[in-house]
């Protein structure tokens, strides 16, 4: 449900370890008949002086890891760094049949087994944090190439980490987050244009002053595709493959999913949308309501992409009022009978009043607009 509300698509595979020891089993055994690990009483070890590439996703090299190694010494290894795929069981432990006796799994080869046996001996994109690189995605490739001899993985993302008020995030710091918790206060959508504003490799640091911005970030796209569509009427101009705007935003996230610069293009042309707009007054031109129209269908092709604008506007303002309303900051009576009280001093021409209701409204955190078809009214990010 929270992933659903972070417009989070669901896995093809949840696959569970448990339901692979056979797998990992017979992974184990093709790297023993290769030459790859060694049984050491009822243990199994993976030895990484016989796979000569060991260390190339981190950049380490084997002879400087063992300079400078502080690895605990066990003399059933053959070398230090050599790691564990199967262990003997210890009393009290879970445990599972093998040709070893009776143990568990090593941590790594998990993930080679269930990769393997769902998504082929090369795949394209191995996800993880930063933490991981060393040892556990090292492992994982000179367990997979070392028995297929095949690349494990083409492409590896590894992402930062979120930091609270630039403290990093740890259950040890008692200053964990959890994604359930913050939808009661930020929309699905406010919480993954904020995730997605760093670059993916890069940390990315909670506060609320940042929420508060993602949040108003957020109501401006919306507040500007709504612009649009009373501006030109029912929007249906299709965009065309060679559009600057698009090309600009491909280049962006082809660049290892460079989705910061990504979404500063999309608010760089939320900007210009709205200068148009403001220049244009009410008179569109025929030009202008195919360019207005080529932005907003910009827009939402980027908004399919970065997983954003999956609201109408309307459905997003209104839900918004509606949240507003519910948590008791808003009296939508008192809110609508100021609106009348400046409309009717405007048509009194006391503009002083109508400028003194439309402060008060914003103290309100309520934000007015005038519009040929009435007056409309919405909740400010920051309330």
């Amino acid at each position: 449900e929270d992933m659903d509300a972070l417009g989070v698509e669901r896995p093809t595979h949840e696959p569970r370890a448990t339901d692979h020891i056979d797998h990992m089993i017979r992974f184990i055994e093709g790297l023993i008949a290769k030459g790859h690990a060694y049984v050491a009483n009822n243990d199994v070890f993976y030895a990484v002086d016989g796979f000569d590439e060991y260390g190339k996703l981190s950049g380490r090299k084997l002879e400087d890891m063992e300079a400078g190694s502080r690895v605990a010494v066990d003399n059933r290894k053959q070398n230090p760094h050599d790691f564990a795929l199967w262990k003997a069981a210890k009393p009290g432990e879970p445990f599972w049949e093998s040709p070893w006796g009776k143990g568990r799994p090593g941590w790594h080869i998990e993930c080679s087994a269930m990769s393997s046996h769902l998504l082929g001996e090369t795949f394209d994109i191995h996800g993880g944090g930063k933490d991981l690189i060393f040892p556990h995605h090292e492992n994982e490739i000179a367990q997979s190439e070392g028995l297929t001899g095949n690349t494990f993985a083409n492409l590896w993302m590894h992402n930062g980490f979120v930091n609270i008020n630039q403290e990093k995030m740890s259950k040890s710091l008692g200053n964990t987050l959890l994604i359930k918790d913050l939808l009661q206060t930020y929309p699905g959508e406010v919480l993954r244009l904020f995730l997605l504003s760093n670059h993916y490799r890069s940390p990315i640091d909670f506060t609320d002053q940042n929420m508060i911005e993602a949040e108003s970030g957020l109501e401006k796209i919306y507040a500007t595709l709504g612009r649009i569509k009373t501006a030109v009427g029912s929007v249906n101009g299709e965009i065309l493959p060679e559009s600057v705007l698009m090309e600009r935003f491909q280049a962006a996230m082809d660049d290892d999913f460079n989705t910061a610069l990504a979404i500063g293009l999309l608010f760089e042309t939320v900007r210009s949308a709205n200068r148009l707009l403001d220049e244009s007054g009410s008179k569109l031109d025929g030009e202008i309501q195919q360019q207005l129209q080529a932005v907003y269908t910009a827009l939402m092709q980027m908004g399919v992409v970065l997983g954003l604008m999956r609201q109408s506007p309307a459905e997003y303002l209104v839900q918004k009022r509606d949240q507003a309303i519910s948590d008791g900051t808003l009296d939508t009576a008192q809110i609508e009978q100021l609106i009348q009280d400046r409309v009717d001093a405007r048509a009194n021409k006391d503009w002083a009043e109508a400028d003194r209701i439309r402060d008060h409204l914003k103290e309100m955190g309520v934000i007015i607009e005038d519009r040929p078809d009435g007056t409309h009214w919405k909740v400010a990010s920051n309330t």
